[in-house]
């Protein structure tokens, strides 16, 4: 089965997978994001706020969604839909036995607590759960970012344990807290 890359549309947002013409409104999310996000991202590698990086990387993220193995979205605002303010990825697509995922997400410093990730999420989930047929979304949050546990707990996930160091986050092993969704209408996929 061939997808199409998603636009998915909220009441206030706009979500979809990067692409040439997003390139410069991703490397200025992540420039003017750069300090907030850094406790709670991986190092940085040397060339990711570069052009030749992301020409690369939203390829490759085409690639991987039209394969069935991730989907990384942009978010925007409809009343401003050059700029992005946060991402939503669902990334290690496990099908046969599983049908499971892995989420990740950031929003821009300057538009926390205004309730963004929740409507950007809350369309994201349904559409990974109704149109790529997924059981099961695994999100995992370090202990002290309660906001991100809060966040989880608003859209239905479940805590389902506790693993140690196990992100290596800005360059230091970070405990996790181990949560899930699953999707009550899962349907067996049909071949």
């Amino acid at each position: 089965m061939q997808l199409e890359s998603p636009l998915i549309t909220t009441e206030r947002l706009l979500l979809n997978i990067g692409n040439e013409e997003s390139i410069p409104a991703i490397i200025q999310y992540y420039t003017q994001n750069k300090t907030f996000l850094t406790p709670f991202y991986p190092l940085w590698t040397e060339n990711f706020f570069t052009l030749k990086y992301w020409q690369h990387q939203v390829d490759m993220d085409l690639y991987d969604f039209i394969h069935h193995s991730s989907l990384n979205l942009f978010i925007y605002k409809k009343a401003n839909p050059n700029q992005i303010i946060g991402t939503s990825n669902f990334r290690n697509f496990v099908k046969g036995a599983a049908h499971y995922c892995t989420l990740g997400y950031s929003l821009a410093e300057n538009e926390q607590g205004k309730g963004y990730m929740t409507e950007a999420l809350q369309s994201a989930i349904l559409y990974v759960f109704q149109e790529l047929n997924m059981h099961r979304i695994m999100a995992n949050y370090m202990p002290h970012n309660q906001r991100s546990g809060n966040l989880l707990k608003r859209l239905g996930f479940v805590v389902e344990g506790y693993a140690r160091d196990y992100l290596l986050i800005n360059g230091k092993w970070e405990d996790h807290i181990l949560t899930s969704l699953v999707n009550p209408h899962w349907q067996y996929p049909k071949y």
